[in-house]
């Protein structure tokens, strides 16, 4: 699309000079021309018009006059005057009194003329930028309090409680309502539970949830962390402290000030760090690698643990005053395998976001895929149930997910309401006299087998090298059915 160009209005009686200075400017505008003063405001009326040229001795009224009534009527309008008289006082206070922006003097050369329109088209330009800026900033400066609450309760909800995704009967729901409770009241909570069970976005829910939600939450994990690293990470480290250091490192304390800290894995702390962390917790004191000073903190403190910290602390690996500090309040998540009315919920949240990050459209599970997840008990938690949801959306061919995509060791776990046995793959584990064990192995390979071939029995039987009969009262005998409408054939 052709950018428009700015209008310029020449005002001149004499032809031979309009027609000079639309030479000189239709290039770069688009030129109107008039012959007196009448004519001219008759073209203003008309036109929006960013810059006025007009000769000072016109038949009527003067070009000052002219541009002086233009200036009352379109203050924006850039007024430019051309004469040919002598500057005395009076001319140049005229132009003062008429807000002209520049005086040309006769004879005028086409570049000074041209010059002189593109500065003053610009100035226009300028002058509609600055009102159009002072009104937003007006705008703002009485809105920036209310947008600025709104911003932080979409944050809020975003990030809040509400993104821990579970159902109205889930074991979570008594962790939450504590955390709730617990997020408004300044003093440390203790997270324990297993790994990847969601313990990260509990305390940024309830960072979200207490008086210091428009401060910083930053998480860190101590597991596999070396001592000198986590040093760094927690309390920063001066310059000069090791070869090569330029300059200071802020460590997570300081960044955090009156904000929180999510410290997870702090059941892998060494003596060293858990006694560095208990001056922190019952101080707000530390030290920087490298640095002599001692800073304090007024960091909220929310740690995570993977295993049990009464545990530990019986064994004598984990410090009983560091744990009594750390535990003033203190949460237990649930495993996911104790969550089982919440898999389907999480499972159709992460396809739907993982479909839109990956650009394939997918409508949801089946019943029968949401049964197989559901019986599986999640060893790995949450990470392992998006491993195999990002696995099924890669390999589905149709925008309904069903169950001959789902992973084979999930497809063989054996059913019920607690969930599966994380070792049920594994012969040794099986319990019983051998002809049981065999029993309960087949049982999970013909229901596996049958699930990944959408039930086409024919198939099935040529892949476990079965007759059709013989695959028949083998189904009959362990009660194994379809779960939905099948291939069969």
């Amino acid at each position: 699309m052709a950018k428009t160009l700015p209008t310029i209005l020449v005002v001149d009686d004499e032809p031979h000079s309009v027609a000079a200075m639309r030479m000189a400017l239709e290039d770069d505008f688009t030129v109107l021309e008039a012959g007196d003063a009448a004519e001219a405001w008759a073209l203003m009326e008309e036109h929006w018009v960013q810059v006025v040229v007009s000769d000072q001795r016109m038949p009527g009224k003067t070009g000052i006059e002219l541009l002086t009534e233009i200036r009352d009527r379109w203050p924006e309008t850039v007024r430019i005057i051309v004469t040919g008289y002598t500057e005395t006082n009076d001319m140049i206070q005229a132009i003062n009194e008429a807000g002209i922006y520049q005086f040309i003097t006769k004879p005028w050369h086409p570049d000074h003329l041209l010059m002189a329109v593109r500065n003053a088209a610009r100035l226009f330009e300028l002058n509609r930028d600055h009102e159009r800026m002072t009104l937003e900033m007006r705008y703002l400066g009485s809105s920036a309090s209310t947008k600025l609450d709104e911003r932080r309760r979409m944050l809020q909800a975003g990030l809040g409680f509400d993104k821990v995704l579970r159902g109205p009967h889930s074991s979570l729901n008594a962790t939450i309502q504590l955390a709730r409770q617990f997020a408004s009241f300044d003093v440390p909570v203790l997270i324990q539970g297993e790994a990847g069970t969601g313990k990260t976005d509990l305390a940024r829910a309830m960072h979200y949830g207490s008086l210091r939600a428009d401060r910083p939450f930053y998480e860190l994990n101590c597991v596999g962390l070396p001592d000198d690293v986590l040093e760094v990470e927690l309390f920063g480290i001066k310059r000069g402290a090791v070869q090569g250091l330029a300059q200071t490192k802020v460590g997570l304390l300081q960044k955090a000030d009156r904000g929180t800290i999510f410290l997870n894995g702090v059941d892998a702390l060494s003596p060293a760090m858990q006694i560095a962390l208990l001056r922190v917790v019952t101080e707000g004191a530390y030290q920087p690698v490298g640095g002599r000073e001692t800073l304090t903190s007024g960091a909220r403190l929310i740690t995570g643990a993977h295993r049990d910290l009464m545990d530990l602390m019986a064994e004598g690996t984990f410090r009983a005053d560091l744990y009594y500090a750390l535990a003033v309040t203190s949460l237990q998540v649930p495993p996911l395998r104790a969550r089982q009315g919440d898999i389907a919920l999480i499972a159709e949240r992460l396809l739907h976001e993982l479909a839109a990050a990956h650009g394939k459209p997918a409508r949801g599970f089946s019943p029968a895929a949401l049964e197989f997840l559901e019986s599986y008990d999640w060893p790995g938690n949450l990470p392992e149930l998006k491993n195999e949801v990002t696995r099924m959306l890669i390999l589905a061919q149709q925008v309904t997910l069903g169950p001959e995509i789902i992973s084979r060791h999930i497809l063989m776990a054996a059913p019920g309401d607690e969930g599966a046995d994380r070792t049920a793959t594994l012969v040794g584990a099986l319990e019983g006299t051998l002809k049981d064990r065999v029993e309960v192995m087949e049982m999970r390979i013909l229901r596996e087998t049958l699930t990944r071939l959408k039930w086409n029995k024919s198939r099935a039987a040529a892949e476990l090298g079965l007759s059709r009969v013989g695959l028949r009262a083998k189904l009959d005998r362990y009660g194994i059915e379809p779960h939905v409408a099948t291939e069969e054939d």
